[in-house]
């Protein structure tokens, strides 16, 4: 009788252990390779970063790129940044590029006949629709004068700079985000700024004390952040100094967006180089707290502020949380901030793979997103070093190197997956930002990523098996991006929840839709929409396999199943 007893208790416990397993741990990892498609999608793009030896600081840190469906016909399409040669240095025009998605594998360069053919210092996009007529619009910071681009919905830009009331500053603009910060149905710009740098004041830095080498930021003075509010009308207000965000000391390059205490209420993370990161608190006023040290990401463990580049948020573990990775230069290592709920962030980096890897790396781009679909947030970092003969005083350092992708085993645990994903995805590059989005509308995200001075890079996602739910935003009260707006789906035991955003990654824009993975389930058994206008739309066995809109205070509006995979045509 004892030993019955036993043997059944040994069993329930087993059982017990692996159920909890089981809702801590994906499944096994699939054989996904990320092929380059780039030549066969007739992306011919190369970077124009104006060097030719006179090493400028701003030649080291683009370009951005972007994914934006703008032409509104459900396929996102591909934006490219780009810079333009030093005044009274000779040679061709180079202009940002629009490339239309033909939904066939190919891709078409639009650029003049879009009204985008035009030539600045660009640095970094945004995408949003800033007034609310259903067509997204471009923001390009730049050095120099950024410009907001106006989507007519007739498959053309203006250029709304001025009428928006955003001409006049000229500075040093990288990363931008949309953002509603006072929740009043108009999307807001908030634009990071690095250092004052020009020309004129240039000073002579040099590794090996005689060559000239690229300065450190160290050299200038910074800038500050800039929050434009939208007023209406296509117009903006500068309010970063009635929003308390004026601080000339960041030295500013990625921006996420995150609400880290669940308040409702929209927050800004900056990742700064070689100053404290800053973590605004969004006080529900039209104003913001800095709590960066407090919160404990403005410093590394020791107390040193790191060489900040890119920036995401996203809940890896199912806490229910915003965590946070900020890329850092070499030798920094990855910053993998956990959000304990508290307000407080710990560092998990240095005890994980995930910081013995990126070491020696130089990351800028960065994102959470479920490369294979398990339900799981993993983590993409592009790297590349900014001096081309940092080999000549750092033997581990390299200029061109591999990206990083850690793949979440849940439970707080991730590992290094990069080599077994393509060999042409994992070989070194010197890369900058990054960008994802589902190119072909089969369910899996696929990875955008551009080289400083060189060629961008288009990887299609093949090999999964596991189920996928698409979820496309139409606000009506809120603003019609639905930016800001939080979607949590349960999927049996499965629940899992993401922030639609606008920003993150480092001079970049991914699309705005938002994918979850939902491994072997078919449907997602509940959907809740909470808007930024404060409604709460429920919704309750969907189907996998499709991509639903969802509008404000009505549901879902269209379901368009998945298509066959570009790989599964040929």
């Amino acid at each position: 009788m004892i030993k019955t007893c036993l043997g059944t208790r040994v069993k329930a416990l087993f059982w017990f252990l692996s159920a909890a397993l089981l809702m801590v741990a994906p499944l096994t990892a699939q054989k996904i390779q990320f092929r380059d498609i780039t030549a066969s999608a007739g992306i011919q793009f190369k970077h124009n970063n104006a060097a030719y030896g006179r090493k400028y600081l701003p030649e080291t840190m683009g370009p951005g790129c972007a994914f934006i469906d703008y032409d509104h016909d459900g396929w996102p399409d591909i934006v490219l940044v780009n810079g333009e040669n030093w005044p009274g240095r000779p040679g061709p025009v180079s202009t940002l590029k629009l490339y239309r998605n033909n939904h066939d594998g190919t891709f078409t360069d639009v650029t003049r006949k879009a009204g985008l053919a035009v030539s600045m210092f660009g640095m970094g996009v945004a995408v949003g629709d800033y007034d609310n007529d259903g067509h997204d619009d471009l923001f390009i910071s730049a050095l120099g004068q950024s410009r907001l681009f106006h989507n007519n919905g007739n498959g053309t830009f203006s250029d709304a700079t001025k009428t928006a009331g955003l001409a006049g500053p000229s500075e040093f603009s990288t990363s931008a985000a949309w953002v509603d910060y006072d929740r009043d149905g108009k999307l807001d710009l908030v634009v990071a700024n690095y250092v004052q740098w020009s020309i004129k004041g240039d000073l002579f830095c040099t590794l090996d004390g005689a060559n000239k080498s690229y300065c450190t930021p160290e050299s200038y003075k910074g800038d500050s952040v800039r929050l434009w509010h939208n007023l209406g009308n296509g117009k903006f207000e500068d309010a970063t100094q009635k929003a308390k965000l004026y601080d000339a000391t960041s030295k500013s390059l990625g921006i996420a967006v995150l609400d880290y205490n669940q308040d409702g209420w929209p927050d800004l993370l900056l990742a700064n180089d070689t100053q404290p990161n800053k973590l605004y608190l969004n006080k529900g006023n039209g104003t913001f707290e800095e709590k960066g040290v407090s919160a404990g990401i403005a410093f590394s463990e020791d107390g040193v502020a790191r060489a900040g580049m890119g920036v995401d948020a996203a809940d890896y573990d199912r806490s229910g949380h915003a965590s946070i990775i900020i890329t850092n230069f070499a030798n920094q290592m990855l910053s993998l901030y956990h959000n304990e709920g508290n307000g407080l962030f710990v560092d998990e980096a240095p005890r994980s793979e995930v910081g013995r890897a990126s070491l020696v790396t130089l990351g800028f781009g960065c994102f959470f997103f479920d490369y294979d679909n398990d339900g799981w947030p993993d983590i993409f970092v592009a790297d590349g070093h900014i001096e081309n003969e940092i080999e000549k005083v750092q033997k581990r350092v390299t200029y061109a190197e591999p990206p990083h992708v850690f793949r979440n085993l849940g439970g707080g645990k991730f590992t290094e997956v990069t080599a077994s994903l393509g060999a042409v995805f994992a070989a070194p590059k010197v890369a900058r930002s990054a960008a994802y989005a589902d190119v072909d509308n089969d369910g899996a995200l696929d990875v955008l990523l551009t080289t400083n001075g060189g060629r961008a890079f288009l990887f299609h996602n093949e090999g999964g098996v596991n189920h996928s739910l698409r979820i496309q935003l139409t606000g009506t009260k809120s603003n019609r991006d639905g930016i800001g707006a939080v979607v949590r789906v349960t999927s049996g035991k499965d629940k899992q929840w993401q922030m639609l955003r606008s920003g993150s990654s480092y001079l970049s824009q991914s699309e705005l839709a938002l994918t979850f993975g939902l491994a072997g389930a078919a449907q997602a058994d509940s959907i809740e929409v909470q808007w930024p206008s404060g409604q709460i739309d429920k919704l309750s066995n969907v189907n996998a396999g499709q991509m639903v809109t969802i509008q404000e205070g009505k549901g879902i509006v269209s379901a368009q199943p998945y298509g066959k995979s570009w790989a599964a045509r040929k």
